[in-house]
């Protein structure tokens, strides 16, 4: 279909481009949590910019406030090197630094002791690395609209917050709050994550535009835009009766298609409430943000560059993927890139769920048949911590893969009611906080039963999935199955569903791996009988 195919091939470019990634020091000090960052925790960001649109750079400071895990006499934030750090301070004094690469170690005036708060200013210059294809590679990304006028967005995931502001660049710490002003030219308009505060003209021809996020946010998510935008208001009453600011950012020539097309944002609303939850950030509201590039998940800021298509399923891909992730990657944070499964799976997987809220669960299984046939089982879903991993090699199994996984465990637990209190519990349990792989799937297991770990690990864990072996058997009065599954791990239980020629079920029978099932089917002959792979992801 033409949205999968797009979707695809930009995903295939991107993981083009990741190809053999090999992990350097500078991967190790952006993606371990080293003694001079596990010293401290973020409270705040106090991020200030200029933007020149001109010369295409910017300047400002980043205020970062902390407070004290285990004392230290030093710590890191990251910066890239090309950008240009004017001083660092803490109250009135000087502090000196050296840096690694995008790495800055800051020496501190004084001891810093278990309990303690403060904060440092960082003050600094440059022009932010320009992105060559975002969102997959990040930075600034610097356009013109039709009109000729400025068009500027960022995109940093993988690439990293860093590459624009300082900060401590971890996913594992988020500010428990942030607040943003940024200088743009008057004739611009501003845009960036949480509340609108205020706009302050100034004589010289710029404005400043004010933002605050009230929620813990990961740093890839905080956001720039600038462009001849105009600005469409509505709202959404949502689960529990809350009203909902829903802000819309187009270009001015795209308001009327915006309008109509940007309905469907309340349809998904009530969809992914049901399924998940009350949307995470009501006091932040929710906002489209049109970007030259195809989107991201900006935490109550989305980028959309979609160009106002829907798929033949009748919805706008980035608006349903990139808004589930609100609850999947905003709400509940990976804390090491390795788990980003808990994003993209998840995600994925509420594509369809989307599909079943608008028609039915067939449809929504046709959905995730649509997509499976880009699953590649040649790594892993789960990547390597400690380090700056940006993806799987070359294939796309953490949406696709991911996504069957859950649609596996959805079929082997075969309680619909339980399944949809398990992700509600999930978001509930980690929401606003960063996580790990090992804690959530500890969390199903307490719901649901240690019997669904080898799933799990399974599909998580190994590059392989789980493959079937089939014998049949002519018998009397129908026909002798033996079944078994071929694992990487022990114990690992999952249904087998018999079809006859019309594909409907004779049976459904749990297998486990390294172990002979037989199963007698009645008055069928072998030639009848077919191993049904709708529910569940295989390879027979």
């Amino acid at each position: 279909m033409k949205h999968i195919f797009s979707a695809t091939l930009l995903l295939l470019l991107f993981n083009a481009a990741q190809a053999q990634q090999t992990f350097t020091k500078a991967d190790t000090l952006r993606g371990m949590l080293t003694p001079p960052r596990s010293c401290y925790d973020v409270v705040q960001y106090f991020l200030s910019l200029k933007v020149d649109v001109s010369k295409q750079t910017i300047s400002g400071y980043n205020n970062i406030s902390y407070r004290v895990v285990s004392d230290f006499d030093s710590l890191q934030i990251d910066l890239f090197a090309n950008l240009i750090i004017d001083s660092i301070t803490r109250g009135k004094s000087k502090l000196r630094y050296r840096r690694v690469g995008n790495a800055v170690f800051v020496q501190m005036d004084a001891r810093q002791t278990v309990g303690e708060g403060s904060a440092i200013l960082v003050r600094y210059h440059g022009r932010p690395l320009p992105a060559k294809h975002a969102p997959w590679d990040g930075g600034f990304v610097w356009s013109k609209d039709a009109n000729g006028k400025t068009w500027l967005g960022t995109a940093c995931q993988g690439t990293g917050a860093s590459s624009w502001w300082p900060c401590k660049d971890h996913q594992s710490d988020e500010p428990e709050y942030m607040h943003m002003d940024f200088t743009v030219p008057s004739d611009l308009v501003c845009v960036s994550n949480g509340q609108l505060g205020g706009i302050e003209k100034h004589d010289d021809g710029t404005t400043t535009w004010t933002y605050s996020v009230s929620y813990p946010i990961n740093n890839y998510n905080v956001t720039l835009n600038l462009a001849d935008y105009a600005h469409i208001k509505d709202y959404y009453i949502g689960i529990n009766g809350d009203s909902l600011h829903l802000d819309y950012y187009v270009l001015k020539y795209n308001e009327a298609q915006a309008k109509q097309h940007f309905q469907q944002v309340k349809t998904m609303l009530g969809c992914y409430e049901r399924d998940f939850g009350p949307y995470p950030f009501y006091r932040d509201g929710y906002k489209l943000i049109e970007t030259t590039y195809w989107g991201m998940e900006h935490q109550s800021a989305i980028a959309y560059g979609n160009a106002f298509q829907n798929t033949p399923y009748g919805f706008d891909y980035i608006i349903i993927h990139e808004s589930a992730h609100e609850w999947w990657g905003n709400e509940l944070t990976a804390a090491d890139n390795a788990d980003m499964w808990l994003h993209e799976s998840f995600a994925t997987y509420a594509e369809a769920l989307y599909v079943e809220c608008q028609s039915d669960y067939a449809t929504g299984l046709k959905y995730m048949h649509d997509i499976r046939w880009q699953i590649a089982d040649k790594h892993p879903i789960i990547g390597p911590y400690n380090v700056n991993f940006v993806g799987s090699d070359l294939d796309n199994d953490m949406y696709y893969k991911g996504a069957w996984m859950i649609q596996s465990f959805r079929s082997q637990l075969n309680n619909d009611t339980l399944f949809f209190s398990v992700l509600h519990g999930v978001l509930q349990k980690f929401g606003y906080l960063t996580t790990n792989s090992n804690d959530v799937l500890a969390y199903i297991e307490s719901r649901v039963g240690q019997q669904y770990k080898p799933l799990f690990d399974q599909y998580l864990r190994h590059a392989s999935p789980p493959t079937l072996l089939m014998k049949k058997r002519k018998k009397k009065g129908g026909t002798e199955l033996t079944l078994q599954w071929q694992t990487d791990v022990n114990d690992f239980t999952m249904n087998v569903d018999v079809t006859n020629k019309a594909g409907e079920v004779l049976t459904s029978t749990p297998v486990v791996s390294n172990e002979a099932r037989t199963v007698l089917v009645p008055n069928v002959k072998p030639k009848e009988i077919s191993i049904s792979d709708a529910r569940f992801y295989f390879k027979k």
